[in-house]
Formats: structure tokens, sequence, C-alpha cells
């Protein structure tokens, strides 16, 4: 059908004006010149030599001093942090100077973990100075700040277990973590401080954990990202945030306990509490 088609087309253009011929020459016949002219051209290709290759592109690889550029891959999956750390020492180890994108891949990395490093360094501290300033006592910053860490290190616990791989994306949404984690164990001291003991069966707790929910599924949202990144920020702050509410609602009122009797301040308020009661 095609064939016949396109025979009826050049029958009818055969019988049309000359002009109307020119013009489908030029649309037609003038570019397949120019492409065989190029094919012409490439098939009288001469041997190449350095000293025949342009001056732009020789630059590229070698210097005025006569030094010679060389570029080498890693072997294996380039995408592997491990493949290309041992590709770029390797290579460090004959040319210390060597750069390339591997080079910056590798260093980039190593800048950002070590930024993130100091800024969890600097964060913890200042949370713990804010505390204090709060609290005004050591040992409340500590009953603070320990279930916030042991909820830390049960988080990267379950990511090694499941096999969910920290990313440059995930760097960016750990500090947030720490805000809301402090958040809830500080709601948790200043009851006990205020004389609460039962803290499963209080309005605390309620609220604790509806606030917990409400942000783990705002961020948890973003799992449903088709964005690698993105998705895998939203697995890793719910589950932080899931780790967070039970190191705040299970664990840290077992740690409260432990001081019930050990904090003269604490313990003569919850009997002033106590005796409050049984006096009405």
């Amino acid at each position: 059908m095609e064939g016949r088609r396109l025979a009826s087309l050049l029958r009818a253009l055969a019988r049309a004006p000359r002009a109307q011929r020119d013009e489908a020459e030029r649309a037609l016949v003038t570019p397949l010149i120019t492409t065989l002219r190029q094919v012409r051209a490439l098939l009288t290709a001469e041997h190449v030599t350095i000293s025949a290759l342009p001056p732009s592109l020789k630059s590229d690889w070698v210097a005025a001093d006569g030094e010679e550029r060389i570029e080498v891959a890693p072997m294996g999956d380039a995408n592997d942090n491990a493949v290309l750390r041992r590709f770029v020492e390797a290579v460090r180890k004959v040319a210390p100077q060597a750069t390339g994108t591997p080079v910056f891949i590798v260093e980039a990395a190593a800048t950002v973990v070590r930024a993130f490093l100091q800024a969890a360094i600097w964060s913890l501290a200042s949370i713990a100075l804010i505390l204090f300033v709060a609290l005004r006592r050591w040992t409340h910053v500590a009953l603070t700040l320990v279930p916030l860490l042991v909820a830390i290190v049960a988080t990267l616990e379950i990511c090694v277990a499941i096999g969910l791989q920290l990313n440059f994306a995930d760097i960016i949404a750990l500090p947030l973590l720490l805000g809301v984690g402090v958040a809830f164990k500080i709601y948790y001291v200043m009851a006990w401080r205020a004389g609460e003991t039962n803290f499963l069966e209080s309005s605390l707790t309620r609220a604790v954990f509806f606030s917990a929910c409400t942000t783990a599924t705002a961020f948890g949202s973003l799992w449903f990202s088709h964005h690698p990144g993105t998705s895998s920020m939203g697995k890793l702050m719910a589950l932080s945030l899931v780790t967070t509410l039970s190191a705040a609602v299970l664990f840290q009122p077992a740690l409260l306990a432990t001081q019930r009797k050990t904090d003269p301040e604490v313990f003569s308020g919850q009997a002033e509490k106590g005796g409050g009661v049984a006096n009405r």
C-alpha cells in the first residue's frame, strides 16, 4: 500500500508544473547531496597523528611542557561507594594530585559526613546547654537526652537490620529529628518534676502520641514519592519518629522511675502532691 501511494505521488509530481518540481528537488535532493558529500569526506580519512590534531584538542591532553594526561576508570560498579573509595586510594598512591569525577564524589561525601558530624556534636551541645538553662540540673538534662540518644541508636540499628542505606537526603532530615525528639522528652521531664508518676494513663502521653502520629504522617508521606532520595528520607523519618515515640512513652518513664527516690527535690514534690490529694 505504501509503495502504491508513493508511486501515485511521484506520478502526480511528474505531471506538476516545473516550479513545483524544482521546489520538491530543493526539499528532497539537496539534503541528500549534502549527506553524500559528508560520507565521501569520511571515506577519505587519513592516518591520524598527534601532530595532526587540532591545537585545542591537543592542549586538553598534552601540556606545554610535554606532560601527558592519563584517564583511568574504576573496575566494577562505579556507583558503589566502596568501589570508588578503593579506586581513588589506589590512584592516589601513584598520583597524589589526581583529580576527576571519582575524586570529587569521594571528597564531597567525606566533606558532607564531616560537616554532619560537626553539626550533630554542636547541636547536642547546644541542646544540652539550653536544657540546663531551663532545668537547672545536669541530672535532669541527662534524663532528657539519654532517651533521645537511645532512639537514635535504635533507629540506626533498625536501618542496618532492614537494609535501609543512609544517603545525603537522610542526613538533611536527621537534624529535624533532634528537635522533635527532645521536645517529647522534655515534656515528660517537666511533668515528672511537677510530681507526675503515672505517665502511661496521663493526658500527656495521649497528646505526645497523637502529636507524633501527626508528624509521622506528614513526614512519612514522603515515602510514597517517586524520587529515590525523597522516598528514602520519608522512610527514615517515619522510622525515627516511631523509635522516638517508643523511647518517650516506654523508656523514659522507666528511666524517671529509677530517680524517684534518689532525687530529693522531685521526691518531696511528689510527696506534697500526694498529701494534697489525701487532704481532699
